[in-house]
């Protein structure tokens, strides 16, 4: 007949524990999120443009008004070269520009048309912006969001954090003119759950890269 091993003693059982506690302060104790910089310590490029409130990108669906001239006023969508067509001057670059800024050119080409014309030019159907949100999230992968998102959105449509997640090393990495490599901007769930500081005004990119570690 075998004979069970004795009960092990309450001291022994805390030992498996107390190791695994030890080793997870001490990955803790160890983490090193690398280079980066706080989002309230980061200062955007400054704009090639006065108004930068909203630049046209492939795909918006525009208002292209011509003052008291409706024949030639239209309504093109930004093809994938980035230009649009308008009656009597074909194509005209619309992508990278502002609506102010497409106007005054739009109104350039037409001074040899029409006398003294008036271009107003409006965004009837912005194109998504695309983001890719990686790390302790749900749902992973790509996400196409409205103009003026932030971070909040962008989690919750990756379907908000995971049991692992530090809600302390939340980055987004953005490709700027002139650097090689991304900037990697960091972010706290606490400043954008209480939407305090730049994290609240902060707003993605087409191909910002939202990594939660």
């Amino acid at each position: 007949m075998k004979t069970l091993p004795p009960p092990m003693s309450p001291t022994r059982s805390r030992v498996p524990r107390l190791a695994a506690l030890a080793a997870l302060l001490f990955v803790s104790a160890c983490y090193h999120p690398g280079r980066f910089v706080w989002v309230d310590d980061y200062r955007e490029p400054p704009p090639s443009r006065q108004d930068d409130s909203y630049l046209i990108r492939n795909g918006d669906l525009l208002d292209v008004n011509v003052w008291n001239q409706d024949r030639i006023s239209s309504r093109p969508r930004v093809r994938d070269d980035g230009r649009i067509s308008l009656p009597l001057i074909n194509d005209v670059d619309a992508a990278g520009q502002t609506p102010a800024a497409l106007a005054r050119s739009v109104e350039q080409k037409l001074k040899e048309l029409v006398a003294n014309p008036v271009v107003t030019v409006m965004v009837q159907e912005a194109q998504l912006i695309r983001v890719s949100v990686l790390g302790e999230v749900r749902n992973a992968g790509q996400k196409r969001l409205e103009w003026g998102a932030g971070l909040l959105q962008a989690i919750s449509e990756a379907g908000g954090f995971t049991d692992y997640a530090r809600e302390d090393a939340i980055y987004v990495l953005r490709r700027e003119p002139g650097y090689q490599d991304p900037v990697r901007i960091r972010f706290t769930w606490e400043n954008l759950s209480r939407n305090e500081g730049s994290a609240a005004t902060f707003r993605l990119k087409t191909g910002d890269v939202v990594v939660v570690e």
